[in-house]
């Protein structure tokens, strides 16, 4: 089944002003009702909690109540309908098919609404290769653009992961890699990207979105983005670092909407022959190295009594 990604997240939550402003602060565009979209068209939504267009909760302190997924085109939503409809309800609105996955959460499945980018990514000049950047082309400055480009993937705390990853594997999604006891990364048909989805296991009782994020254009966008986001006074949750499963840079921050919000950038791409990794999750194969963020410094005068 050819499901290409996440195409938008809906919440229902408790201060939309205040949800509105962070997502503008984070970089996305006000779209109108409700609606604030990367540089392709996918999106976040915010309702107030008590919408009564929304989808039912989860029965948690989760703000998550819906995540819609982008397909190739109607063939793959007649296929995904007849997958469902074997065991539970499917509905149909304006062309979008809605259905709950097995963990309750409430799924819809819609005809993509991404746009085509044609955006150069972070260009890297390295000895023994040929400059990605020729002369006098700059690769930082400080007004340089740093936007989200499209929704990257989506986190969720599971109360069974064994049986939640069994219903995506339903809908064409592979295990790409594997923490053990902990839960799978996997990636749809429609994408190579290393995951869309990743479930953690945990107590029922914090059932929900664990994190959301947006591919930006390379690492120095992820700090960049980052930092502006630092100095608006955000408060960040982990990194800037890049993790070892999937490759991707990340900066996650604490967020209204219930949930982190990360920046990534740089995820590795991964087709049918690859084999998934296994360990466990601890510090070491979470990251492979992280930074600690501090404010601007510049040395301000001489080394002192330093010698050489």
């Amino acid at each position: 089944m050819n499901i290409i990604g996440p195409d938008a997240l809906v919440f229902g939550v408790d201060d939309v002003a205040a949800c509105r402003q962070y997502l503008i602060d984070y970089g996305l565009t006000d779209a109108g009702h409700g609606r604030f979209e990367a540089l392709d068209g996918t999106a976040v939504v915010i309702r107030a909690k008590d919408d009564a267009s929304l989808p039912p909760g989860l029965g948690t302190a989760s703000m998550l109540r819906e995540t819609v997924y982008g397909v190739a085109d109607s063939k793959t939503l007649d296929a995904i309908e007849a997958e469902l409809r074997r065991d539970r309800e499917v509905t149909r609105r304006d062309g979008v098919l809605c259905a709950q996955d097995d963990m309750g959460f409430a799924l819809a499945f819609q005809v993509t609404v991404r746009r085509p980018l044609a955006l150069a990514a972070e260009a890297v000049n390295a000895p023994g290769a040929a400059p990605q950047r020729g002369p006098n082309a700059i690769g930082v400055t400080p007004d340089m653009p740093a936007l989200p480009r499209s929704l990257s993937h989506v986190v969720y705390f599971v109360p069974d992961a064994a049986k939640a990853e069994a219903f995506y594997k339903r809908l064409g999604f592979v295990c790409t890699d594997r923490f053990t006891d902990v839960g799978p990364f996997l990636r749809p048909a429609g994408t190579l990207d290393h995951h869309t989805l990743f479930m953690i296991q945990t107590p029922p009782f914090m059932k929900g979105c664990e994190h959301f994020t947006f591919h930006m254009g390379g690492p120095t966008e992820v700090v960049l983005a980052g930092t502006r986001f630092v100095d608006k006074g955000y408060q960040s949750f982990w990194g800037p670092g890049r993790h070892l499963y999937g490759s991707n840079w990340f900066w996650y921050f604490n967020s209204p909407l219930g949930c982190h919000v990360e920046y990534d950038a740089d995820m590795d791409l991964h087709d049918d022959s690859w084999t998934a990794r296994e360990t466990a999750l601890n510090a070491d194969a979470s990251q492979a190295f992280l930074f600690q963020y501090r404010e601007k410094w510049a040395p301000s005068g001489p080394p002192g009594d330093a010698k050489p």
